[in-house]
């Protein structure tokens, strides 16, 4: 009997010992937590803004970023289109992302408007802003077990740059609205969205682009009000977002010439981007990878549905009422669909389709 009490009392404390030692891993687990949660002072301070040094060729400047929530297993940095434009296109985020607990990076690239602008065309270059982004990463603390980069219309274009190079940092990668390869992209422009146009408007448009007097005033409302609100965001002007307003406002022309070019119709002239074509690549690319795209893009919708076959662990988003910033103008579908796929690639349900 005595042996019998003796045995039953040490699995009693064995018990014990395995509840304590459970809850002890609980609180430690929670402290840590809370630890991370726990605002740091220079974050309260400037509200998580950091300008963030870069490296370049021609010598060292800074990018402006502000991180928004806390989330150890997804952050998302935001890549901003243009180039030369700004973060500002994302605010919308704010209305999505809290919400779901996602971390995410407010960016503006070297040149944009938060950011300091040199005046060398040269660092213009696709391949020094994908090094850009690589320092970006080291300094805001991002790695392949939480790092999901998002990258929209030129964003795009250095999302998927920046995924061939340095994916084995990346947890997940999002292209919105980019196709990939800029000689299509102009050849979708010239051959399906040109003849949808009024052939009154479309050939004024063309004697503007003719004698490239891209800064004429007239040249420019014919775009804005008969392809801006077709294809890049399907409002009516004067109701469109005051952040996109905003963001137009603040566009560094010097970025955006040097790189896409002065037509406001394609990429046309000696812009650098003008002969970008990586689709033959995408197949290395094997991160989780969104492709997001909208029936009215500019881009073609069936492009951006090709490039998540082309990947090797791929998904696609249709924002069937949207256009080129279809987080506004399809914003339910477009953070519905955006939401879903960092999810499931934090909780590892993802699965290629």
């Amino acid at each position: 009997m005595k042996t019998l009490t003796t045995l039953f009392c040490l699995i009693i404390l064995l018990c014990l010992s395995c509840k304590t030692e459970t809850a002890e891993v609980i609180i430690n687990e929670n402290t840590l937590l809370n630890n991370y949660l726990e605002p740091k002072a220079e974050d309260q301070f400037l509200g998580g803004i950091r300008m963030i040094p870069i490296k370049t060729p021609k010598g060292e400047f800074k990018v402006w970023t502000k991180r928004v929530g806390k989330n150890p297993t997804m952050k998302v940095l935001l890549l901003h289109g243009g180039p030369g434009m700004t973060h500002e296109i994302y605010e919308c985020f704010d209305g999505y992302f809290p919400q779901e607990n996602i971390e995410y990076y407010y960016y503006d690239q070297l040149g944009s408007y938060y950011s300091d602008q040199p005046k060398d065309l040269s660092l213009w270059d696709l391949d020094r802003f994908v090094e850009e982004v690589e320092q970006v990463r080291i300094a805001l603390g991002l790695d392949k077990d939480n790092f999901y980069l998002y990258g929209q219309s030129w964003g795009g274009i250095l999302g998927m740059q920046y995924a061939l190079k340095y994916q084995k940092n990346l947890k997940g990668l999002i292209i919105s609205n980019m196709v990939a390869s800029i000689p299509e992209y102009q050849k979708y422009s010239d051959e399906v969205l040109a003849p949808k146009m009024d052939p009154k408007v479309l050939a004024e448009i063309l004697k503007y682009e003719k004698k490239e007097d891209y800064t004429n005033e007239r040249y420019l409302e014919l775009i804005v009000n008969n392809y801006y609100t077709e294809h890049v965001i399907r409002m009516p002007v004067d109701e469109w977002p005051e952040p996109i307003n905003r963001a137009f406002k603040h566009t560094n022309p010097d970025v955006y010439v040097t790189m896409q070019g002065p037509s406001e119709f394609g990429i046309k002239g000696d812009a650098t981007l003008k002969n970008w074509d990586v689709k033959d690549q995408l197949h290395k690319i094997t991160v989780p990878t969104l492709t997001i795209g909208a029936t009215y893009d500019t881009m073609d919708p069936e492009h951006m549905k090709w490039i998540a076959s082309e990947v090797k662990n791929g998904d696609f988003l249709l924002c069937p009422n949207g256009s080129h910033l279809s987080q506004f103008d399809d914003q339910k579908n477009f953070f519905k669909g955006l939401i879903q796929f960092i999810k499931s690639v934090d909780d590892g349900s993802f699965k290629k389709k």
